[in-house]
């Protein structure tokens, strides 16, 4: 990161906007002194101050912080390439919440199998019954287990690690 290009290129855009440091200072709530050191690239502008600094200069963080703007193909590229990643995310999401939701079902199986089974008092020690309520009190377990995963990102972070290792090895192979 070159402080003293991002400098001159908020230097360049405040006076975009035929403004002082001192009337830019102002719009910000920030010292004039303040505004000048970005602009010589003695400091950087807090990141609260950079999202407002692109809202002001209508450019994009990441412009800012390569201190230049970007080309309009190169937005769009950026543009279709995030779309492109939402949708593979989303596809990758929907598989996840059908395997999810068919192990919910089968777990809420294995929960009314073990209640009917503990209320009509079928669970004598040893019996066939007793072995279906266990097993369907640890699918329970196992669900809920899986489902906090889920939901803490856990099994997200498995899957990337799965499919590095995946290619990985693929290049390996090549």
């Amino acid at each position: 990161m070159d402080q003293m290009k991002i400098g001159a290129f908020l230097k360049e855009l405040r006076k975009e906007k035929n403004l002082t440091q001192q009337q830019l200072a102002e719009q910000l709530n920030v010292s004039g002194r303040t505004v000048s050191r970005w602009e010589t690239g003695t400091n950087m502008p807090d990141i609260s101050i950079l999202v407002d600094l692109a809202k002001f200069y209508d450019v994009s963080i990441p412009e800012i912080i390569d201190g230049g703007r970007r080309s309009e193909k190169m937005n769009e590229e950026v543009k279709e390439t995030a779309l492109k990643l939402s949708d593979y995310a989303e596809t990758i999401n929907q598989k996840i919440k059908i395997r999810l939701f068919w192990l919910t079902i089968i777990a809420l199986l294995g929960m009314i199998a073990f209640i009917v089974i503990e209320a009509l008092g079928l669970d004598t020690p040893g019996s066939l019954y007793e072995r279906i309520a266990s097993a369907g009190l640890g699918l329970d377990f196992g669900m809920l287990i899986v489902i906090a995963m889920y939901l803490s990102g856990v099994l997200g972070k498995i899957k990337a690690r799965r499919m590095m290792r995946k290619n990985a090895r693929k290049l390996n192979q090549n």
